[in-house]
């Protein structure tokens, strides 16, 4: 009889315990909810007065209330939360980073460059939506797995963007370009990098395919405008969005022959043989294109080019594939003609 009613208490204890559980979940969400949105609004604030700090201005309160969208009541406590942790300082109205809080926010903007070097090399994802998805993941890594991340990736320098990207330590490469409005008449320039704010401008950016890497010269400069080219296509820029556009020498080098062109330039009916894939398509981008049997020597033919450019259609060894020009960018091929001899691409050199 003892042992029974032992069984019982037991029973109605693992009954009340998960009944407990049950209640205390949604509660146990709440509270991560809660502290990772906590540290999205530190991390958030940290990234601004990082950013103020690269532009030798000094963030304040306003400045921050903008960026974050908080009332200043609620704002107000954050400082006061931050200032307590040891991560900033103030100075009457302007607001500065201390030691422990420039290292944090260097490493935020570690986690957003790699994560979005890994979108665009491993799954692909087109430049325009690379910020937006790292903004939402960069909360979220943690130091080892942002090593990790990083050794997987092949430590790059750089991002998609052609940012450099802070070491573990936070060291960070200084980017020596010139805006595209300084630089001089019919000389070759490479792009290295091209800014993602504010967003309005990065989307006309990526509407004119031009993205770090490319190479172009500038024809025209007036007041109103600039005309670039990229050796296939001129390109009408105004004054604001040029400026967003950061170029250096180009290099010649083996890498570059002028007889190549990129698949995505090639037109409906045209065919040209595989030379390479672009140095920067990396990780399961390249695996992928590779699988397709774009590889070198290979024969392919444009079957379908929509006007507005995607998918495109393409004969490959026998088989039709369907490419986004973001993917046929990535392919390198030469001898661009048409079925009846006529080359669309006589003297085109590689951007």
């Amino acid at each position: 009889m003892e042992n029974g009613w032992i069984w019982f208490l037991l029973a109605v204890g693992a009954l009340l315990t998960g009944s407990l559980w049950v209640r205390l979940r949604p509660l146990a969400r709440w509270h991560r909810w809660r502290a990772l949105r906590e540290r999205a609004l530190f991390e958030d604030a940290l990234k601004h007065l990082l950013t103020f700090e690269h532009s030798s201005r000094d963030a304040t309160v306003e400045s921050l209330a903008g960026s974050l969208r908080l009332s200043q009541k609620r704002l107000l406590r954050l400082i006061a939360r931050m200032e307590a942790a040891g991560l900033l300082h103030s100075h009457g109205a302007a607001l500065h980073l201390s030691s422990e809080g420039k290292q944090w926010a260097l490493r935020v903007v570690r986690a957003h460059r790699l994560w979005e070097r890994y979108l665009a090399d491993e799954a692909g994802v087109p430049l325009g939506e690379l910020h937006h998805a790292a903004e939402r993941a960069e909360h979220r890594l943690t130091p080892e797995e942002l090593d990790a991340l990083d050794a997987h990736l092949g430590h790059p320098l750089r991002d998609p963007h052609g940012d450099p990207i802070p070491t573990a330590t936070g060291a960070v490469t200084p980017l020596e370009a010139l805006p595209l409005t300084d630089w001089p008449l019919d000389q070759p320039a490479q792009i290295l990098h091209v800014e993602d704010e504010p967003e309005v401008i990065f989307k006309e950016i990526v509407a004119e395919d031009l993205r770090p890497g490319t190479r172009v010269w500038v024809l025209e400069r007036r007041p109103e405008y600039l005309i670039i080219s990229d050796g296939q296509v001129e390109h009408r820029l105004t004054p604001v969005v040029a400026a967003n556009i950061h170029v250096a020498k180009a290099i010649e080098g083996p890498s570059q022959p002028a007889e190549l062109v990129r698949l995505a330039d090639l037109v409906e009916g045209e065919e040209a043989e595989v030379a390479a894939l672009d140095p920067d398509c990396r990780g399961f981008s390249r695996r992928r294109l590779l699988d397709l049997g774009l590889t070198p020597g290979a024969r392919v033919r444009v079957e379908l080019s929509p006007a507005f450019g995607d998918p495109r259609a393409v004969r490959v060894r026998g088989s039709l594939i369907a490419l986004r020009r973001e993917q046929a960018a990535q392919v390198w091929v030469r001898g661009g003609s048409r079925s009846d001899g006529k080359s669309q691409h006589a003297g085109a050199s590689q951007s």
